[in-house]
């Protein structure tokens, strides 16, 4: 009886072609992936998604998250669009009383980060960042609460960033006005800032390690929405064995966690708790507090991961935003006149400019705030998650859905700003005045507005306002300078080299 039913086992597996085995296991899979992510009732409208590779087929990695692609959604399906880029169900809200209903109304409890595959492996749930529920409440409070303690919002923070302008002004008068790229000299300035605070240290800019660290941070900010990067976030368990750039912005993240860890061990080598000299003292102090509370948060990998949080935010998202700055300074020279004339009346070529000014300077407050609008840096502010069922605008959002908010509709809405394809700085003005504009959403509004925000507008102010005192910006000699930018976590200017030409 056996023998008979192996027999017929074997006839039949022999008349199966592998062909067809595989067409059918395909199948099968498909219709799995189906059940799994197939979308719930109510759930807002949006484009067909292909098993397992979502609206992979549809995007376009040279524009910066697919704005083509997001305009045409918008225009067929409305304000609330549904988007499967990967393993987790997002969707894209646009417009701004959809995004302030979304972020800031508590009923939705759109409070949580989603977290992908790939940064799951670098950080798991830890940090500043990818931390949600009560542990993300127990270290942000903590942060904020340092970040005061250590500056932030008071006189002492204008003076670390005044020094540090200095001798970012003076780094860049050794250049005698001949074309320079600017890129990691600014890095290095205002990464220094959220250093002091940090580690309690800055680092030359002819520190080798630190440039090298510096460039990390900007091949992991370049490479992680690339192609590569979001293949790993759709098919992890396959990617993880392949080759490419996904593996690079694994090592630079390990690298960058590396550099962090090595920073805390030399600290414990000198820690006096009663004296704590920056974040990383402080912290080592909370974590003796909950040494035996099992369910803390305050651990060796938080302290870690949410070091580098404040790291990379305070290094990348300034820099590159003084980096456009200074772009359309040089293809605007007669903003840049204007900006200077005020620079001149009001602080003069020898105060050092200080965030005390900003109020009697509208016209540069509203130039830095154009900048901000034009160079959108975060075209889909960063992801957040919903933390339970909820319904907005008669959808229904699950649990878990990811909430993008289309940043870049915002900033170049036509009903909000006169010319909004133009760097103009009367869009914040009026009757000479600065003026406040409610669409204008760079660090994002709820619970998760950027924790760093205060720190990075006095930032802005005082090594813009710094760079125009004392110099002049322009093109190189028989180049012409572009605004095409280079596709990132953050959108930056291409490469570009500029003169410095000292002002008389």
């Amino acid at each position: 009886m056996l023998a008979a039913l192996g027999s017929l086992a074997a006839a039949l597996w022999a008349g199966l072609h592998l062909k067809t085995l595989l067409l059918a296991a395909f199948i099968f899979l498909c219709f799995l992936d189906y059940l799994r992510n197939r979308r719930p009732k109510n759930y807002p409208p949006g484009p067909p998604r292909l098993p397992f590779f979502c609206m992979f087929f549809q995007m376009d990695f040279e524009q910066p998250f697919g704005i083509p692609l997001r305009v045409r959604l918008v225009e067929k399906y409305g304000n609330m669009v549904s988007l499967d880029l990967g393993p987790i169900h997002s969707v894209l809200v646009t417009g701004l009383p959809l995004i302030k209903e979304v972020l800031s109304n508590p009923d939705h409890g759109v409070v949580n980060r989603p977290v992908v595959p790939l940064r799951k492996l670098i950080f798991k749930r830890s940090g500043l960042f990818l931390s949600s529920g009560q542990e993300w409440k127990e270290q942000r409070r903590f942060a904020l609460t340092t970040l005061r303690n250590f500056g932030l919002g008071k006189k002492s923070l204008d003076e670390r960033i005044q020094e540090e302008a200095r001798n970012l002004v003076e780094a860049i008068q050794e250049e005698k006005g001949q074309p320079f790229d600017p890129q990691f000299k600014i890095s290095n300035a205002v990464s220094n800032i959220i250093c002091s605070i940090t580690f309690g240290e800055r680092f030359e800019y002819d520190n080798v390690q630190f440039q090298e660290l510096l460039k990390l941070v900007d091949e992991v900010t370049h490479l992680e929405v690339g192609l590569w990067c979001l293949l790993y976030n759709i098919l992890p368990w396959i990617m993880k064995f392949l080759p490419g750039p996904h593996q690079t912005v694994i090592r630079d993240w390990k690298k960058l966690k590396m550099f962090v860890s090595q920073v805390i061990e030399n600290h414990k080598k000198d820690w006096n708790p009663d004296e704590p000299r920056d974040f990383i003292d402080a912290y080592l102090k909370e974590m003796t507090k909950h040494t035996s509370n099992l369910s803390s948060s305050f651990d060796e990998e938080n302290l870690v991961c949410s070091t580098l949080d404040l790291f990379f935010a305070g290094t990348e998202t300034t820099s590159t935003t003084l980096r456009w700055a200074l772009l359309y300074m040089a293809t605007n020279p007669e903003i840049q006149e204007k900006v200077q004339a005020e620079i001149d009346k009001v602080i003069g070529q020898s105060q050092v400019p200080s965030t005390a000014n900003r109020d009697h300077m509208p016209y540069t407050n509203a130039v830095i705030h154009e900048v901000q609008r034009m160079a959108n840096i975060l075209p889909i502010n960063a992801g957040r998650e919903v933390a339970f069922d909820t319904n907005v605008d008669g959808y229904f959002l699950p649990k878990g859905t990811m909430i993008l908010t289309n940043l870049t509709a915002l900033h170049r809405d036509p009903k909000e700003w006169a010319t909004p394809d133009t760097f103009n700085p009367e869009h914040f003005l009026e009757n000479g005045q600065f003026k406040k504009r409610e669409s204008f959403l760079p660090f994002s509004i709820g619970k998760r507005v950027c924790l760093g925000e205060q720190l990075a507008r006095a930032e802005l102010f005082i090594f813009f306002t710094s760079f125009l005192q004392k110099f002049t910006f322009r093109a190189p000699p028989n180049e012409k300078l572009s605004l095409k930018f280079r596709m990132g976590a953050v959108l930056s200017p291409v490469s570009y080299r500029i003169c410095a030409v000292p002002r008389e």
